[in-house]
């Protein structure tokens, strides 16, 4: 005889296997939920990444994430200077209870800077969704949801109008907020000068492990761009802190403990805009009739094109009878007269100088040109006194040579620093770029970790 089917056995079948799907696809979903959320999880402990990050994303890890391991985050810093915009991506990875570490950066450069796009701001686009592709290339995909895309722009911006430099900023923000990285409404910014000096003392303490080890030595930080420089030191002494003008002082919480930074950055006093003063020269202006700008700090007999900030301007040199160093260094001490502020300080900080004064002291052979060095702030003014003497009676191989080295000669001992002090010149430290950028990525995200979440 024919066995009938158990029925009952048949309807618990049919209802077993969708609920054995539905709880397969419940732990999947809670597993790829709590993966999301574990990449997120900022490297300074971050409850949620980005309070206030478009969309109204917000990310938490599950309790016990930081236990499973090292955790790894990514950020991305746009550097939006005077001669062209870079972008630096960084991984860093951290353990439970520590400093994060870096442990790689990508860096990717363009030219010209944002501020050339200030009348066309369209054509600002090609430039910077170029560089979020390197950010795209470097980051896994997984990550992308996870890791602030911030751009900082600096002097180029600073000087330029402000309506043309929010047009740009705008425009800027637009390309960001159509990536699949995170955006913060303060994605894209003007960097004011002091928040550039104080995120590249935090870049290089940090890579010469000042910042990890409590105790330990802190250095100071020298920068020379092209529209501005800063300096940037912790004082020891009270008299620096009383006799420090008002804006040279500013405070930082970093890592849990708070610095008291003597920082400052002087704006139109960058290589470049310094040049264009020493000439004679007005910032964004053509010359009137476009009249030749006459500098004693030029070869005699010289005569030449000069562009800055899109303009153009005609350059020669001046006939005369005395010393090429002796005119130029009377010249560049009128345009820095009262407009640097001196501390005795200095001269017991060590301290790092970068752009410029590395690019300058390579070009003459102070340091070497891929490695840098150490130089004593008398080697500039040695230099400039060699190169404008040979200016007198032969064309130099760079034109401005004599001018620039005269000037950052001048700054230095206008700032402080006496002849027989040693600076260290480097691009790189542990092969990492020492600009801001890795600062202000610290400093962002852990700003972000200052922010509480009101669904806490």
């Amino acid at each position: 005889m024919r066995k009938i089917p158990n029925s009952g056995n048949l309807r618990m079948t049919k209802v077993a296997y969708p609920l054995g799907l539905f709880v397969c696809l419940f732990i999947y979903v809670a597993y790829m939920k709590w993966h999301w959320a574990s990449a997120t999880q900022a490297f300074l402990g971050i409850p949620e990444v980005a309070t206030g990050a478009r969309r109204g994303q917000q990310f938490r890890s599950p309790p016990g994430t930081a236990a499973r391991g090292p955790e790894v985050f990514y950020g991305i810093m746009f550097d939006a200077g005077s001669t062209g915009t870079r972008v630096h991506v960084f991984q860093f990875t951290r353990q439970p209870g520590e400093t994060p570490t870096l442990t790689h950066e990508t860096f990717k450069a363009l030219k010209p800077g944002l501020s050339a796009y200030a009348d066309d701001v369209d054509k600002s686009t090609p430039g910077i969704q170029e560089l979020l592709d390197i950010a795209k290339q470097d980051i896994p995909f997984e990550f992308w949801k996870a890791t602030p895309l911030v751009l900082k722009a600096t002097a180029g911006l600073r000087l330029l109008p402000g309506e043309k430099a929010q047009k740009l900023l705008r425009k800027v923000k637009e390309v960001f907020e159509a990536s699949p990285f995170l955006v913060g409404d303060d994605c894209v910014s003007i960097m004011n000068g002091t928040d550039e000096g104080v995120s590249a003392w935090i870049t290089v303490n940090f890579l010469t492990g000042s910042l990890k080890t409590p105790g330990r030595s802190n250095v100071g930080m020298l920068d020379l761009g092209g529209g501005s420089t800063q300096i940037t030191f912790l004082p020891r002494f009270k008299g620096t802190l009383q006799t420090a003008p008002p804006g040279f002082l500013t405070s930082l919480q970093m890592f849990n403990r708070t610095y008291r930074l003597y920082s400052y950055s002087y704006l139109g006093l960058g290589l470049m805009s310094a040049r264009l003063a020493v000439l004679g020269g007005e910032e964004g202006k053509p010359a009137e009739d476009g009249a030749e700008l006459v500098s004693p700090c030029l070869s005699p007999g010289f005569r030449g094109e000069w562009e800055h900030a899109e303009v153009t301007y005609r350059v020669a040199g001046q006939e005369t009878a005395g010393s090429l160093y002796q005119l130029c260094a009377r010249r560049v001490s009128e345009i820095l007269r009262n407009k640097v502020h001196r501390t005795e300080e200095v001269k017991d900080v060590d301290f790092y100088a970068f752009s410029y004064y590395y690019d300058l002291a390579a070009n003459v052979g102070l340091i070497d040109a891929e490695k840098g060095g150490s130089l004593v702030v008398g080697d500039f003014e040695t230099a400039a006194k060699y190169v404008c003497r040979t200016a007198e009676t032969q064309p130099p191989r760079s034109p401005f040579l004599c001018l620039d080295l005269t000037y950052v000669s001048s700054l230095l001992h206008g700032l402080g620093f006496p002849g027989d002090k040693v600076l260290k010149l480097t691009r790189k430290i542990d092969n990492v770029e020492t600009s801001w950028a890795l600062g202000a990525t610290f400093h962002y995200i852990d700003s972000l970790s200052r922010q509480k979440s009101p669904t806490l």
